[in-house]
């Protein structure tokens, strides 16, 4: 591919629809009525769960799955409310309690595009690699818990309350004897009603169906008389166009900047959702991804939303997966949804006014069930302690704090796992047995002690040498230093990498140390950025031209490492080993000829 076809595809994804034929035209089409029967529920609960009225969630179904479909990079993902993105909103809606609601998640979506777009736009696509599994499992499986606590209320008609989950729950228990018996039937048959279709023929819009049987026996039997609310004792579904918007039209920059917060907080949860999501389709379906492209695709979508009704939306994982599964091979299966949920407002939005709020509890129980993901959570518990440790600190922050700190934390412990592991050098004692051949031990290993010689220590060291290695480099060398019997050190640094001035420091004062007593350290096997580093900082000169043997065209590592035994053998001249000493015989079998000129390795 060119580099200015490259540029097209990433600026106008769509151009992949060259060629587009009838038979496409049926899969995609087929694809997208299934996507849009399953939107129409999801798009009506997600919004009860961010506090809006249910008419947002449709309209976020509509123009921004249009704009999302054309401007993503993946071709299945379909935009929209998603559960663990709305119940973040409600964070806003909640804080925003009395003010306009509706204004404060139209400015949520305007500012979650824009980021989004920047970032894509900048290239950032890179940074969801930094949020590590277990931080983003343990929030969904928080806000999935959180997604259920919070229908409680709704699955009884009884009073609940706002603040942390175990509020929550003390709340609603306190009001338990005062349950509606009619709402739990409702809700309980609505769950196993879906959750029944979906184990006879999961091909089935189990959602739907249920919703829409409730929805005409709540019209039919006036389940108002039963204590019953509807949606429409909520807000009103109206028929009609999803409407112009401007967002925060009435809104003053220091009301938009105490938004920005959880505007970034939605940012970073919505670009790991899709970008997972994405990556999932993609590894079945075999496309190509730019994440870069993807994030300013989705960047457009909410920006959409923002000018037409909607709130922030993200990839959602069921309507994509359907979108898959259901054989749609193109981007404009997802623009043809958009299209449907229009047309579904114009011809059944006064319907949904009816559908009983208990009907929708029951749904997003299964919903909060679904969230739960038992086999990768085990998965994870099971893996490393400080995978384990990030998936139950994410969890806990999710029902203790405000969701959006919640996101907050898990990123920050995402971040220390990452610098704690990109900090961690791999130090390993270096032997060699009677024939000569290379062993690398832990230094605690005592079998290091037999073959080792005892007046030279070869030290190999792997990893990031950054100041953040710095504690980790200095314990390694105060280990040999301390060992007075020692008299040489070669420390092996090939596979040693950024090598910066805060470690060259630790590396010249060692020397310094050694010299003072007597003794010596070797730097060898070093790459061409290092050597220069050296040069440059002067450290080469200080510890000596003679001690640091670098890599080069004409000198291998490993025979940087056979030229600083050599010296430091020549240096420390008679020593206990003797004649059996196993440095001379690895030299010895790799016919190695000692060169004691300073220059001679160069």
């Amino acid at each position: 591919m060119s580099e200015a076809n490259g540029w097209r595809e990433r600026l106008f994804p769509f151009v992949d629809l060259a060629g587009y034929d009838r038979e496409a035209l049926l899969h995609d089409l087929s694809a997208s009525a299934t996507v849009t029967f399953m939107g129409i529920p999801q798009g009506v609960a997600y919004a009860v769960i961010a506090g809006l009225p249910p008419a947002m969630g449709l309209y976020a179904s509509c123009i921004p799955v249009i704009v999302g479909s054309f401007f993503r990079s993946s071709r299945h993902v379909v935009t929209g409310p998603t559960n663990a993105v709305s119940l973040l909103v409600g964070t806003a809606i909640a804080a925003a309690a009395g003010t306009d609601v509706v204004g404060t998640a139209l400015l949520l979506a305007f500012l979650v595009g824009g980021i989004q777009l920047a970032a894509g736009l900048l290239r950032l696509g890179v940074i969801v690699d930094y949020i590590s599994t277990p931080v983003v499992i343990g929030y969904i499986t928080g806000a999935g818990i959180l997604i259920g606590i919070g229908q409680l209320p709704n699955l009884t008609e009884t009073a609940g309350a706002s603040g942390n989950a175990f509020r929550k729950i003390t709340v609603w228990a306190s009001h338990a004897a005062e349950a509606n018996y009619a709402a739990l039937a409702i809700a309980g048959l609505t769950a196993l009603g879906i959750v029944g279709l979906r184990r006879w023929k999961r091909s089935l819009p189990g959602a739907v169906i249920v919703l829409s049987v409730m929805t005409v026996a709540s019209f039919l039997f006036d389940f108002r008389a039963l204590g019953l609310r509807r949606i429409a004792d909520l807000a009103r579904v109206p028929t009609g166009l999803p409407p112009l918007t401007l967002p925060g039209s009435d809104w003053s920059f220091d009301d938009a900047m105490t938004l920005l917060p959880i505007a970034v907080a939605v940012t970073v949860l919505s670009l790991v959702e899709s970008s997972a999501l994405a990556r999932a389709i993609s590894a079945r379906s075999g496309q190509r991804l730019e994440l870069s492209t993807e994030f300013a695709g989705q960047g457009l979508a909410n920006l959409a939303a923002s000018f037409f009704g909607g709130y922030p939306c993200s990839g959602s994982l069921s309507r994509s997966a359907i979108n898959h599964q259901s054989g749609a091979e193109t981007r404009l299966a997802g623009v043809y949804s958009g299209v449907l949920m229009i047309v579904a407002l114009l011809l059944i939005g006064p319907a949904v006014n009816f559908t009983p709020i208990a009907a929708l509890a029951g749904l997003l129980l299964v919903v909060a069930v679904d969230l739960v993901d038992w086999r990768r959570i085990r998965r994870i518990l099971r893996g490393r302690p400080s995978d384990a440790a990030a998936f139950l600190i994410t969890v806990a922050g999710t029902w203790v704090l405000r969701l959006d700190h919640a996101i907050y934390v898990g990123v920050v412990v995402s971040l220390v796992l990452y610098l704690r592991r990109s900090r961690i050098l791999t130090v390993h004692h270096v032997v060699f047995d009677e024939m000569g051949r290379v062993f690398e031990l832990q230094f605690d290993d005592p079998k290091g002690e037999e073959l080792a010689c005892s007046r030279i220590r070869i030290i190999n060291v792997e990893g990031q040498l950054f100041f953040g290695a710095a504690g980790e480099l200095t314990e390694a060398l105060e280990a040999q230093i301390n060992h007075k019997a020692i008299k040489a050190v070669v420390l092996r640094l090939r596979r040693a990498r950024s090598m910066d001035v805060t470690t060259v420091a630790i590396l010249e004062a060692a020397a310094a140390r050694m010299a003072a007593e007597g003794r010596h350290l070797y730097l060898c096997g070093m790459r061409k950025k290092a050597d220069e580093l050296l040069e440059r900082t002067g450290a080469k000169e200080r510890i000596g031209e003679d001690h640091v043997i670098p890599t080069k065209s004409t000198l291998t590592w490993f025979e940087a490492a056979d030229v600083a035994l050599a010296r430091a053998l020549e240096e420390i001249g008679e020593h206990d080993c003797g004649d059996e000493c196993p440095v001379v015989r690895h030299l010895e079998t790799h016919d190695f000829t000692p060169i004691s000129a300073p220059n001679a390795a160069q």
